[in-house]
């Protein structure tokens, strides 16, 4: 009786320590075994299971925000140094229309004019490109005048050398921030690693001010640097934002701007793609339905035909079999060069340039590959660039008689440039069946130009230009 009742007075207690109603706190025994055994309850098991689940959360979502924080501020410091390169040269478009300005105060400045205002338009093209690459395009005006008169009172020309005011002076300043800004950050917070074999007394930080003697002076240097990375981090990203503004709100086409040129040409872009889409879903319907349907229709006959043989004479059914299997093996092989025909595996396989070399290895003439591609293009933009290459590599083979051939191929701010050339006869027409149509029609899909020369006697050229990233 009296076991009973402290058993009761420790339930009692127990549940006045404030335990919640229905939870599972375990039995006395089990706390005891617990406890000596040094082993968690199944209470304490699961509100463990639920801390870990929380602190894998917060883990996963720390790291992703880190690297988020990283990636943005590596891509604005790319962005504020290639602003550096255009606001250099913008500032040297600035000092010649100063000088052009001045001379003209004697006439000779007018005859500079033209040449300073078309290395002024030739820059802002530039720096729309650049723009373009970092984020939405910048749509550029109508070409403006070149002839002095007329470009003082174009509201093209007035917007542009605002641009390049601001673009030289205060784009200037930030993209040098950009460049020197990792470099002091580098070298303050590495400088504990070499700051004994400086000279003594030498400047300590990156700012030309203080001398390290001791190593809490060069760890003071190190949290120097640790506050450089702490500006790029949280200040490079709205530096590049302040650095790219100006150019998208003054180069970009005015609303009292005439873009029925732009529109034509995306709607028969538009079109081109269409037509290249529907071209090649026809070529894939008749290899299809003449290739491989055909075959599928044999292995069905020849099948049926076995059966039928197997009663009356084994040995004849044996020999449809075999041709019903080399059918499907004919099948198969056709199926697979359909597939390669949509999307060539061997872009994924080994990239555009390995592609590349595999063409130009079963090429009936002895051709030359030179790929200079840093980085992987759009998964359309290297198949565009393999089939442009198959189509003009067959051609060569098939029309011009050439002893040689060269395809280069090179990636330059954000564009791909692709030509290929030959020693051939020449004389190329893109009426006269040799494929450059479809050729033309799936460069075009991509808001590509094309361009080819092949005079009568040769040599004939194709250049192609893609963006990398459409």
């Amino acid at each position: 009786m009296a076991g009973r009742m402290a058993t009761q007075q420790d339930t009692a207690a127990a549940a006045g320590t404030g335990a919640p109603a229905g939870a599972k706190t375990g039995t006395p025994a089990e706390t005891e075994t617990a406890a000596e055994t040094g082993t968690r309850t199944p209470a304490e098991t699961g509100a463990g299971t639920a801390a870990d689940g929380l602190n894998d959360t917060a883990v996963h979502n720390a790291v992703h925000t880190a690297v988020r924080t990283l990636r943005a501020s590596g891509a604005a410091l790319a962005q504020l140094a290639g602003g550096l390169g255009t606001a250099a040269m913008a500032l040297g478009v600035l000092f010649l229309l100063a000088v052009t300005a001045v001379a003209s105060l004697v006439g000779v400045g007018l005859l500079l004019a033209p040449l300073v205002l078309r290395a002024l338009h030739a820059l802002a093209g530039r720096e729309r490109a650049r723009l373009a690459r970092r984020g939405p395009e910048v749509i550029a005006p109508e070409p403006p005048p070149t002839r002095l008169r007329l470009a003082l009172v174009d509201a093209t020309t007035r917007r542009e050398l605002r641009w390049l005011g601001r673009h030289a002076t205060s784009g200037l300043l930030l993209g040098l921030l950009g460049v020197l800004l990792p470099v002091m950050a580098v070298r303050d917070t590495a400088f504990p690693l070499y700051w004994r074999l400086m000279p003594r007394n030498a400047t300590a930080t990156s700012l030309g001010f203080g001398s390290a003697h001791s190593w809490p002076d060069a760890l003071a240097v190190t949290l120097l640097g640790v506050g450089w990375i702490a500006i790029l981090l949280g200040l490079a990203p709205g530096m590049a934002r302040l650095q790219a503004g100006p150019g998208r709100r003054l180069l970009a086409a005015g609303p009292d701007t005439d873009l029925s040129l732009r529109v034509a040409e995306l709607t028969a872009t538009r079109a081109a793609a269409l037509d290249a889409h529907a071209t090649e879903l026809r070529r894939i319907e008749r290899a299809l339905h003449d290739g491989t349907q055909n075959r599928l229709v044999s292995v069905t006959v020849l099948l049926g035909a076995a059966r039928r043989q197997m009663a009356r004479d084994p040995s004849r059914a044996d020999e449809i079999l075999e041709r019903a299997q080399s059918a499907a093996e004919q099948a198969l092989a056709e199926l697979r060069s359909v597939s390669r025909s949509i999307l060539p595996p061997v872009l994924d396989d080994r990239g555009l340039a390995g592609a590349l070399s595999g063409l130009a290895a079963n090429c009936a003439v002895p051709c030359r590959i030179d790929v200079d591609v840093p980085e992987r293009c759009a998964a359309s933009v290297e198949a565009t660039t393999y089939f442009v290459v198959a189509e003009a590599l067959t051609n060569i083979a098939k029309h011009s008689a050439a002893a040689s051939a060269t395809v280069t191929v090179r990636a330059r701010g954000g564009r791909l440039r692709l030509t290929v050339t030959d020693d051939g006869r020449g004389g190329a027409d893109e009426d006269g069946g040799s494929g450059l149509t479809g050729i033309r029609r799936r460069v075009a899909a991509h808001d590509g130009t094309l361009r080819l020369a092949s005079p009568p006697g040769g040599p004939t050229t194709l250049e192609v230009d893609l963006p990398c990233g459409s």
